[in-house]
């Protein structure tokens, strides 16, 4: 049976999705947690924590080819209410290719201050991040996360995907609370989503 024309774009854009995301991670390995692209599945789960009612932008840390973007912008979010942080060149370049409209931002997650510059004071709604942070020293990622936190409403989240079986920020060391949220099994690897917040829940 001959494929229809979309199914073969479909098919072109997810090789070609892999195989930047390999590309990136053979140039920067710690930088890119797997040679493999987040799964569609574990994008929506993802995205399912934005309220694109409130009226916020939404922050996205370390979107990569940009399959947690698409998520982020079907569920309703305006591509110019997101703000997308990307330390990878190659990556931004691409993503600035794929989403014109998006605010896309070559930086380092870890120095947001410097990476956001004259939007450094916004207020999202909640962020998503796809930075692989079992590369990172604990006291490096209990830092990364507070200053998410300081972004965000209270009891809005964080949601963060890891490929170990516990949380990458562990508990107790901050302020903020762990939440597992999902495990995916339909991803490569099997991911682990996980919720951080301050105070009360939204």
């Amino acid at each position: 049976m001959a494929r229809s024309p979309g199914l073969k774009k479909t098919l072109a854009e997810k090789f070609d999705d892999e195989l930047k995301f390999f590309q990136g991670w053979v140039r920067r390995p710690k930088a890119v947690g797997s040679i493999i692209p987040t799964s569609s599945i574990t994008a929506r789960e993802m995205a399912s924590v934005v309220n694109p009612a409130s009226g916020l932008p939404v922050l996205e840390i370390g979107p990569g080819t940009g399959v947690i973007t698409r998520a982020i912008l079907a569920r309703g979010v305006k591509p110019e209410n997101l703000y997308a942080v990307e330390y990878s060149p190659e990556f931004v370049r691409h993503l600035r290719r794929l989403y014109p409209a998006v605010n896309v931002i070559e930086g380092d997650a870890f120095n947001l201050s410097a990476a956001l510059g004259d939007h450094r004071d916004l207020t999202f709604d909640s962020v998503v991040s796809g930075v692989p942070l079992l590369n990172f020293p604990v006291a490096r990622r209990i830092a990364y996360l507070e200053s998410l936190l300081d972004r965000i409403p209270e009891g809005r989240p964080v949601v963060q995907l890891t490929y170990g079986p516990l949380s990458p920020i562990p508990p107790g060391r901050g302020d903020y609370t762990v939440e597992h949220f999902h495990f995916v099994v339909r991803n490569i690897p099997p991911t682990q989503l996980w919720i951080y917040r301050r105070g009360r829940r939204n």
